[in-house]
């Protein structure tokens, strides 16, 4: 832990040194919310977010706050060691493929904001009694349209990487999430909380945007379990994704083994115990990284990701970081950041990647913070296992 800011309600517990000041201003109101448990735990990747800062971790006693969840619900990583050892530049090419031309990873997953034109198999869909007892429930109003979306990549930072371990082994690796499903459902109860809280005269800033739902409240419950479908539609989502990149990958590579999925998510709240109390515990944009569980912490394109093991520290209610975190907006990258020279750090590392125009300069990897920086200042939340160096990516 870098530093204890106590001038709050309740203090804030930061792994980090250079936090902007949108995101510490957000950081204080969360710590000054009266349901706010113990203290506030900001991870090494923080930044600002919608009311809370990404990369925040929030426990709260009898409520449940969707904007401290976020609009990606679910959003998460998984990862693949394969039994290769060594996979040339064309044959990365050839698992890349071209939807063009109907070959390769490209061909199978949908990216950035396309869809599969046919409805996927009902199922490879999470079990839809978790939201059955939901009166108006927006994932059974989307179900349909979540059938085109599963298994598609999304935009913005998601992506599939090709990679080499320091254990001398390729992986695999996707980061994506819920979708447009994940967005709709934040999107209502969000609006829900907002207008219940002003209903309330509720004495929290509407501004701070954390409106919140009593967990005495039949609204706080339809959110939890329409939460938990979209975060087991995530999962959904990139176990299919995964199974078509193992599909092009032993159809260029032939015959290759594959290691159990390691998954993890970043977006979701979940009822835990910490420090003698049952609190519900909002990840945003952090990982659980409870004692001995694997965990994945990626960097930006181009940078090295980590397989982790969790320690378990309660300061950090057994959370860690979710990746390196941005360390510029979207436009801002666009209108700084040099194409030619994003391009050539790429090129120079051989990484096989999708930078094309200054449009897509917001994930290059100078928009993040360094990878190696985040992972120095959590080492008493995770430990490394394998570091991955990326030898082709594809992005949303």
């Amino acid at each position: 832990m870098k530093q204890v800011i106590s001038t709050e309600q309740k203090p804030i517990k930061m792994w980090l040194d250079d936090m902007e000041p949108s995101a510490l201003a957000q950081a204080k109101n969360l710590a000054n919310l009266p349901f706010t448990f113990k203290h506030v735990a900001i991870m090494p990747d923080a930044h600002c977010g919608y009311g809370m800062p990404i990369g925040g971790v929030l426990a709260t006693q009898g409520v449940v706050i969707p904007n401290a969840v976020g609009v990606d619900i679910g959003c998460g990583m998984c990862a693949v060691r394969t039994s290769l050892t060594d996979i040339s530049s064309e044959q990365l090419k050839q698992v890349l493929g071209s939807e063009r031309e109907k070959t390769g990873i490209r061909s199978r997953i949908p990216l950035g904001f396309k869809h599969h034109k046919r409805a996927r198999e009902e199922a490879l869909m999470p079990d839809l009694a978790l939201v059955e007892k939901v009166k108006k429930s927006k994932v059974l109003e989307q179900y349909q349209a979540a059938l085109k979306q599963l298994g598609t990549l999304g935009g913005g930072n998601h992506f599939i990487e090709i990679q080499k371990g320091d254990d001398s082994h390729i992986w695999l690796m996707v980061h994506s999430g819920s979708r447009n499903l994940g967005l709709k459902v934040a999107t209502m109860y969000n609006k829900l909380a907002v207008k219940l809280n002003e209903r309330w005269h509720s004495q929290i800033p509407k501004k701070w945007e954390l409106a919140f739902l009593p967990l005495d409240t039949e609204h706080a419950w339809d959110y939890i379990y329409e939460m938990r479908y979209c975060v087991e539609f995530a999962l959904a989502s990139r176990t299919l994704m995964m199974e078509k990149i193992k599909e092009c990958l032993t159809e260029v590579m032939g015959a290759v083994s594959f290691d159990p999925m390691i998954n993890i998510a970043h977006n979701y709240a979940s009822q835990e115990h910490h420090f003698g109390e049952d609190v519900i515990v909002h990840r945003k944009g952090a990982t659980s990284a409870r004692q001995g569980e694997i965990g994945i912490i990626p960097g930006s394109q181009g940078s090295t990701s980590y397989i982790v093991q969790g320690k378990g520290n309660p300061e950090s209610y057994c959370s860690c970081s979710h990746g390196a975190g941005r360390l510029m907006g979207r436009k801002q990258a666009q209108k700084l950041l040099n194409l030619e020279q994003e391009k050539n750090r790429l090129d120079q590392l051989g990484v096989i990647h999708g930078l094309r125009s200054k449009r897509d300069l917001d994930e290059a990897a100078s928009a993040y913070k360094d990878i190696d920086t985040v992972m120095a200042n959590q080492t008493d939340l995770v430990d490394i296992l394998v570091s991955l160096k990326p030898l082709a990516v594809i992005k949303g």
